[in-house]
């Protein structure tokens, strides 16, 4: 993910911006985003397990 933000800041900066790493970027690093928030734990985790019971 942080080869990912690098990538996509080093060519907003550039002057000849290539559209395609932009998005490829901005992919990679929702993906990763994606992945880490199904690792962490909801608020309301604990109140719905309690109202299933």
């Amino acid at each position: 993910m942080i080869l990912a933000i690098s990538v996509a800041l080093y060519e907003q900066v550039s002057e000849e911006k290539n559209i395609y790493i932009m998005v490829i970027a901005i992919a990679v690093f929702m993906y990763g985003m994606m992945q880490l928030s199904t690792k962490i734990p909801s608020k309301n985790q604990d109140k719905e397990e309690q109202d299933v019971d």
